[in-house]
């Protein structure tokens, strides 16, 4: 379980500073909520903020130097913010459950004087009960630092330790992240436990095209970026609990429109697929000959109903490709799936006021451009009238349309 309650990212492409619920910095804010949609013109920076997000996945798995490169992001000087000397800096705000103590993961990026990017400083602390300071229980600067084994403890800001068992380091190699090296080590449970957070968002770039290809008969627990792998987390869900997936299928179907029924077949070899029927039509459908929007929709229902789900799932503009009257439906569901706990957020783009009008103005934020060129972002409560207009019914994404504020 767990939840960012706040972000800070700077010099990163045209978001050269801006913060989203509480951080450090930012104590008085409101957190964000369970879900939290992203709006905006074109150009104003949706798509590089949830680049963000696959930008220190990518960090997890491949290291900064080549998350750098990675999908067509160009190199450290690329994805620097225009005119900046800094490094590039990320603050997350994250709480495991409403009875833990925050912890403020900080991560700073820089080149060296060959311009190859490493980690500058990357930390992890946690406020300690009862004394009101934060303390840091793991702290890397150029690679050489410290970590504390353990559930307690941490360095203050000069460094010296309170309780727990503190143990001096430095990495071989200041281009991977230091918590992915002790997060894979049991004594240092709250790197591994905060590092196994990350490791659970799931980015999603769904493609019907991808969806339709035949894959091997291996199952596989979750959709894949692209959700090639559909067939596949069916096969699963289908070995694991048959009944649960026949559930799962007859809920889903209801939402689908058009869709009278969907039906696993198994097929000899161990491989499966879904079968779909559709009104006015006497054979059924498999997956590969159905609509874009009838597999996105499918995709997105799948995903929001998996049994042991990822704890972070970004989704950009899911309303390309679907018809405008789902996406209210898609968005009420996905509120519903999120919940009021700590086991699910969603963060989504869009571009649609229809997919709007079913979120409260707390969910919205928008970002626009400033004069110099850098992008800017509020809540939809922080404009005027808004919080009245829709405390009266009326819906939010009309008043984005007819601008009212964004």
């Amino acid at each position: 379980m767990g939840k960012i309650e706040g972000l800070r990212i700077q010099n990163f492409g045209p978001l050269r500073d801006i913060v989203m619920g509480k951080t450090l910095s930012n104590q008085n804010a409101e957190t964000l909520n369970n879900i939290t949609a992203i709006i905006g013109a074109s150009g104003n920076g949706k798509s590089t903020l949830s680049d963000v997000f696959g930008f220190i996945a990518d960090c997890l798995e491949l290291g900064v130097e080549a998350a750098c490169d990675e999908k067509n992001r160009g190199g450290f000087h690329q994805i620097r913010s225009q005119g900046v000397d800094e490094p590039i800096a990320f603050e997350l705000y994250y709480r495991e459950t409403s009875r833990t103590h925050p912890i403020i993961y900080e991560l700073h990026i820089d080149e060296d004087p060959m311009g190859r990017p490493y980690v500058k400083a990357e930390r992890l602390r946690e406020r300690v009960e009862g004394q009101g300071r934060l303390l840091s229980f793991f702290y890397l600067q150029n690679g050489k630092g410290y970590a504390f084994e353990g559930t307690e403890g941490g360095a203050d800001e000069e460094g010296r330790s309170v309780k727990g068992k503190k143990v001096e380091m430095e990495l071989a190699d200041v281009r991977k992240l230091g918590i992915v090296t002790l997060g894979a080590m049991k004594q240092y449970e709250r790197i591994e436990g905060f590092l196994n957070f990350l490791k659970s968002w799931y980015l999603c770039y769904f493609s019907p095209d991808e969806a339709r290809k035949i894959q091997t008969a291996a199952p596989q627990p979750y959709l894949n970026r692209t959700g090639s792998n559909l067939n596949n987390v069916a096969q699963y869900m289908y070995r694991e609990n048959k009944k649960e997936f026949e559930k799962v299928l007859r809920e889903i179907q209801t939402k689908l429109p058009g869709i009278e029924k969907i039906e696993p077949v198994r097929f000899d070899n161990g491989q499966m697929m879904l079968k779909f029927w559709e009104t006015g039509f006497k054979e059924a459908f498999y997956s590969p000959k159905m609509s874009d929007g009838t597999l996105k929709l499918f995709a997105y229902y799948l995903l929001l109903h998996e049994s042991n789900p990822r704890q972070l799932v970004f989704i950009e503009e899911p309303e390309n490709g679907l018809y405008h009257q789902y996406l209210n439906l898609l968005a009420d569901e996905m509120i519903q799936s999120v919940g009021s706990g700590f086991s699910k957020q969603l963060f989504v783009t869009t571009h649609s006021p229809f997919f709007v009008n079913a979120l409260s103005p707390t969910d919205v934020w928008v970002l626009t451009k400033g004069e110099d060129g850098f992008a800017m972002i509020k809540r939809a409560t922080e404009y005027q009238f808004v919080e009245a207009l829709s405390e009266e019914g009326v819906p939010l994404g009309d008043m984005w349309y007819n601008k009212y504020f964004g």
